[in-house]
C-alpha cells in the first residue's frame, strides 16, 4: 500500500472555543461541528468538515483541553484554497492577523501566513 498523504489529523489548541470557532468559520466560510471527545476527559472539540472514509485526506478539530494552551507552537497547518488571497482577505475582519499576504512559492503555487484569534500561526495554500 502506498501512502498518499501522511497527514491524517490535526488539532488546533484554543483558549476560547467560541471565538476560535467564529474565526475559522468566518475566514473559510464553512461550518464546524461539535465532536464528542473520546474518553471521560473534559475536552471541547469542534471538527472541520471531513469525510472520514476518504483515503489520503486529512481533517482535524479545534480542541480546548486543560494543559494545552493555544499559540506558541512550531507547527503550521496549511489549509487548501482555490485562491489563498480570498481567505487571506478575511483574516483581519475575523479578528486575526495577516502575517504574510499572498506570496508566490514558485512551482508550488502560493501561500498566505496568518495568526488566528488564539495566537496560532496557520497557512493557506493555493495553486492560483
Amino acid at each position: 500500500m502506498s501512502v498518499q498523504n501522511p497527514v491524517v489529523w490535526f488539532e488546533i489548541y484554543v483558549d476560547d472555543m467560541a471565538r476560535a470557532k467564529a474565526f475559522y468559520e468566518q475566514v473559510f466560510q464553512y461550518e464546524l461541528s461539535e465532536m464528542h471527545a473520546p474518553g471521560d476527559e473534559p475536552i471541547q472539540m469542534m471538527s472541520f468538515p471531513s469525510d472520514m472514509d476518504s483515503v489520503g485526506a486529512a481533517s482535524g478539530a479545534l480542541v480546548k483541553m486543560a494543559g494545552f494552551p493555544a499559540g506558541g507552537s512550531s507547527t503550521i497547518l496549511y489549509f487548501y484554497s482555490a485562491d489563498c488571497s480570498v481567505e487571506g482577505a478575511r483574516v483581519e475582519g475575523a479578528g486575526g492577523k495577516l502575517l504574510r499576504p499572498k506570496t508566490s512559492i514558485g512551482e508550488y503555487g502560493y501561500m498566505v501566513l496568518a495568526e488566528d484569534t488564539e495566537g496560532n500561526t496557520f497557512g493557506i495554500h493555493s495553486m492560483a
